[in-house]
């Protein structure tokens, strides 16, 4: 298996560190398994355990969410209905009952 070079810099001397890529010359890290390209240049988006995700899906929180500037938390088990997937670094948007509007990260949610 050949690793991707740094989104970032571009180097191709990257490793592995747990469910992380790292790139040694610039530190950038990202993770291995929340988005990857087919040869079609399409954009696949999957969750903590691999399963791949589509608009419309239902997730569940895996890990309690802290929100910035916030004292909420999105608790462990709370299920997010009709996700949405876009582009960067919180590839899916979502409303969360009793929070709101959001982002998540998809490493952090499976699918139901």
């Amino acid at each position: 298996m050949s690793l991707p070079a740094c989104p970032q810099c571009g180097s191709e001397y990257t490793y592995e560190d747990g469910t992380m890529f790292v790139c040694p010359e610039c530190a950038h890290e990202w993770p291995q398994v929340a988005a990857s390209t087919e040869g079609d240049g399409e954009r696949i988006i999957k969750d903590s355990n691999g399963n791949v995700l589509q608009d419309g899906d239902t997730v569940t929180v895996i890990k309690d969410l802290k929100l910035k500037g916030s004292s909420l938390v999105v608790k462990v088990g709370t299920k997010v209905k009709n996700i949405r997937l876009v582009d960067g670094d919180h590839d899916i948007d979502c409303k969360i009952d009793g929070i709101g509007a959001m982002s998540l990260k998809s490493e952090f949610v499976r699918k139901v």
